[in-house]
């Protein structure tokens, strides 16, 4: 049986690139015609010269509180629950609605594995045939629907065990002998101690795909002394899934159908390989068709192809949240301030506000990374951009290139809370 889940993991870059920015026009313009909110955001932009990296990049960010603002005006007119970033209305082709934290209701098309997830489950070492312990949840959110579909996709058969009633999950276990457990560690580590302490054994359960917490090198060490094999997605309810870890457990690899930008936090502007930055991606979904849609979270791409073979470009996984605005003497300082600080000077090339002080004694520093001659003149510069941007007052650092961490954080707050 093959290692990967079809002939698109193994493709030359190349051309998977060209594959993909064909059908970025089509994507942008089927957007701009039927969602009602796309229309809007890319009203000024023409789908057919948007053919490029550079040309993607010249979009809109939309990130998730903008989506949501976006829902909560068009419910309180009546109008779309979606905000209209649906192209489908409830009936034959929407079967299925849910809700996340906001609520933020997304939409589930008819499409077969319309999440996308069956080839994440197949990386995790799933094989049609086999029967699937489903503990995401099936209600609300759309995590047990996102699985349960891939899995059906792969042909496998699930058990919608969903969260909680821990003796009973242990007992269906024991009597199914699934092949394996998708759900969040945290809750596999729960029915494993479980069954230890009813003293049932459990010796079907072999692989794991793990999702929605973190899973540190030592939770997998924990599952792997115990026989099983666990691995990590990246997915979310917008955009279902966006990456994997494969048996090379050397970052995740990214979705055959989503294109992936790193991007400075608060901006739209893509960073250099390797840096940290927000995740944005575009889908190739037509029920739901985001484009440059802003996680909110963390990551980095890894140089190289995943030495399983699969040629998809791979990124460290979850590294945090790119939202950072923090408040500062009773007023909120974002993320997009401090790059429009740093935009004014050309000579500057990476910036990073620090906050530090107690209580109601806040100071603020910019870090700002230069190579030029004159450092004492661009700090005086920078001082006034800091007070026309942010209407407060701060110090300036300036320190050499490559000085500032690698960890995509425009705000550090490192005040003392005590």
């Amino acid at each position: 049986m093959s290692d990967f889940f079809d002939a698109l993991e193994t493709r030359e870059p190349a051309v998977r690139e060209t594959a993909l920015l064909a059908a970025l026009p089509l994507q942008v313009a089927h957007a701009k015609l039927a969602s009602p909110a796309f229309a809007e955001i890319l009203k000024d932009v023409n789908p057919a010269a948007v053919t490029s990296r550079a040309a993607l990049a010249g979009l809109p960010v939309t990130r998730k509180h903008e989506l949501l603002a976006l829902q909560l005006s068009s419910r309180s007119r009546g109008a779309s629950v979606f905000g209209g970033f649906s192209t489908a209305g409830f009936g034959v082709n929407l079967p299925r609605v849910f809700a996340s934290p906001g609520p933020i209701y997304e939409p589930e098309g008819t499409a077969r594995d319309y999440w996308r997830m069956a080839r994440a489950i197949f990386a995790a070492g799933f094989r049609p045939g086999e029967l699937i312990h489903n503990s995401f949840s099936y209600h609300f959110v759309p995590a047990g629907s996102m699985m349960e579909t891939g899995a059906h996709a792969l042909g496998c058969t699930v058990f919608p065990g969903g969260t909680g009633q821990t003796e009973q999950q242990v007992q269906a276990m024991a009597e199914l002998k699934p092949a394996g457990y998708i759900g969040t560690p945290s809750f596999l580590k729960i029915i494993v101690e479980k069954a230890a302490d009813m003293g049932v054994a459990l010796p079907s359960l072999t692989k794991a795909m793990f999702g929605g917490e973190a899973f540190p090198p030592s939770l997998r060490d924990w599952f792997t002394k115990r026989g099983i094999a666990g691995y990590q997605c990246y997915a979310t309810a917008d955009m279902g899934s966006i990456a994997y870890e494969t048996s090379a457990r050397e970052g995740l690899v990214l979705d055959e159908g989503v294109i992936l930008e790193i991007v400075r936090p608060g901006t739209g502007d893509p960073v250099a390989e390797g840096e940290v930055g927000e995740v944005v991606v575009t889908t190739l979904n037509p029920i739901y068709p985001l484009i440059r849609f802003g996680t909110g979270d963390l990551s980095a791409v890894l140089p190289g192809n995943c030495p399983s073979g699969r040629t998809n470009v791979r990124i460290k996984g979850w590294m945090g949240r790119a939202d950072q605005t923090t408040k500062i003497r009773g007023m909120f300082v974002h993320p997009g301030q401090v790059n429009t600080i740093a935009k004014r000077f050309p000579e500057i090339t990476k910036a990073r506000l620090v906050v530090t002080g107690e209580m109601a004694n806040d100071q603020m520093t910019l870090k700002v990374e230069t190579a030029c001659s004159g450092p004492d003149s661009l700090a005086v510069k920078v001082m006034e951009a800091i007070r026309d941007v942010t209407k407060l007052r701060g110090q300036v650092e300036v320190v050499l290139p490559g000085s500032l961490p690698n960890d995509g954080k425009v705000i550090e707050d490192a005040r003392s809370y005590q």
